[in-house]
């Protein structure tokens, strides 16, 4: 399940909204299935050169290694134990990682999996990331230790041990094997845990911080359990959020983007303060979780960056941008069955290292979606509208929008079938402003476009539908 917790070199707390970023950084990123000596590095080579607030990291805790199929990406989230040892690395270079981290200002976010354990395709033994022995028929696992008075079994209330009726709280939050998920845990159990935790370290934070939290509830409406019965333990994350906005970017069900003026809570989402969000997740963008076939990954590339541009740029909730690998993708059916596959991995299973290539792109076939320019400028695009408001806006009532944030940045988008040519109102001072999905602002020019802002803080933009980027997007920090 992903309460995901920040940590603060060695100790953590409850119930926080806050996600203790440094100021002015607003965003986090997931480094998916990232060793913690890349992360190290990638927080002091790039993010914090960026303003990432952040990154998410996979679960750091002694999982089952399978074999069948060989070490899938999802046997981090069967846990053996709470030893800090995983395809990732030792509990010493994880402590490494969390300290150099926080020295450039980038936090660490732990996706926390403790409403479960391997589960019925352990068996016993000791293959583990650890070594460690368990029993999953006597539901033994002494490297916790936990036994089988620890587990809901008696409480499970259906014949096949697992949830045959999502109508059902009391199936759904006490039968014990099942997908990680907070959903899957009475708000109050989790409210006891978290209120053992420890206020964050004053190395790095001001004494008495509480650690961010923030909790896997997938709630697409239609349920007995919501994310707003979770918010007196934290955030929560709202998967209505990728599965609408893919929706819209696909213009699938007659959705266009004129109808994102009122976008949030507007679309029934919970409140922006209580909202973690992101377009896609390390399951969804593999068809699991919530959203189907309308999340947008980076399989889908070009809607994929104006749906994060879009994100990004707007003020709803707290943004994740996402940081994948490649897998060999083959469908049967319409479904993916390579949808398991772990990450890129040397021959004995141990995981590859994130490598750099000349145009700062990743090798070894991790993605990088965080590296992609138009993403990581609009990561700084956010820190420097921090604050402002939601204004500005201007639709075809159809699919070319704009918006701007009060008198720090303006973006404009073309998902038509045509050419645009508009003259706009952008709130900001006159100019002459680098658009930074094309290019980037370097010494007195730009790399890419150009838009002239005049002393009534109008301009005009021009985006063809042929674009690979069909949007434009101008802030005061890339003002010529």
């Amino acid at each position: 399940m992903q309460v995901l917790l920040l940590l603060a070199a060695v100790g953590l707390c409850w119930a926080q909204y806050d996600p203790n970023t440094q100021t002015g950084r607003t965003s986090i990123v997931h480094l998916f299935e990232w060793r913690w000596d890349d992360i190290a590095l990638e927080c002091e080579r790039y993010l914090a050169p960026y303003g990432f607030g952040g990154v998410q990291v996979s679960p750091p805790n002694e999982n089952i290694v399978i074999t069948n199929p060989n070490r899938p990406w999802w046997e981090r989230y069967q846990p053996i134990s709470y030893k800090i040892c995983s395809r990732s690395g030792t509990e010493d270079e994880f402590r490494d990682m969390v300290t150099r981290c926080n020295n450039v200002g980038v936090r660490i976010y732990v996706d926390a999996v403790v409403n479960h354990m391997c589960g019925s395709m352990g068996g016993t033994g000791t293959h583990s990331t650890c070594g460690s022995y368990f029993d999953t028929g006597t539901r033994d696992f002494p490297a916790v230790p936990y036994s089988a008075w620890d587990f809901n079994d008696g409480k499970c209330q259906t014949a096949s041990g697992d949830i045959e009726n999502y109508g059902d709280i009391y199936q759904v939050r006490d039968s014990g094997f099942r997908i990680d998920a907070a959903k899957h845990m009475w708000p109050g159990d989790i409210s006891a845990f978290l209120a053992k935790l420890h206020n964050l370290n004053t190395q790095w934070f001001s004494a008495g911080t509480k650690p961010f939290i923030f909790q896997e509830v997938i709630d697409l409406g239609g349920e007995p359990i919501t994310g707003s019965q979770y918010f007196e333990n934290g955030r929560v994350t709202e998967f209505k959020y990728g599965a609408k906005l893919g929706t819209v970017i696909r213009k699938w069900d007659g959705e266009k983007m004129a109808y994102l003026k009122n976008w949030g809570e507007g679309w029934g989402f919970v409140p922006s303060d209580r909202a973690l969000v992101f377009v896609d997740n390390h399951d969804n963008q593999r068809g699991h979780g919530a959203g189907g076939a309308s999340i947008l990954t980076f399989w889908e590339s070009r809607l994929y960056k104006m749906a994060v541009g879009f994100m990004l740029a707007h003020p709803y909730g707290f943004t994740r941008v996402m940081s994948s690998y490649r897998w060999p993708r083959y469908f049967e059916n319409g479904e993916d069955v390579n949808d398991w596959v772990g990450p890129p991995s040397n021959s004995d299973g141990s995981t590859k290292s994130v490598t750099i290539n000349a145009d700062t792109t990743c090798g070894n076939d991790w993605v990088c979606e965080h590296r992609w320019r138009q993403i990581r400028n609009m990561v700084v695009f956010r820190n420097v509208v921090d604050g402002q408001p939601f204004s500005n806006w201007w639709d075809n009532d159809s699919n070319q929008v704009a918006f701007g944030r009060g008198n720090k940045g303006f973006i404009v988008f073309n998902n038509d079938d045509w050419y645009m040519n508009i003259d706009l109102q952008t709130g900001l001072p006159a100019g002459t402003y680098c658009d930074v999905i094309s290019g980037d602002k370097e010494g007195s020019a730009c790399t890419g476009k150009q838009v002239y802002v005049s002393s009534d803080g109008m301009a005009n933009f021009q985006i063809s539908n042929t674009d690979e980027d069909p949007f434009v997007a101008i802030h005061v920090d890339a003002k010529l």
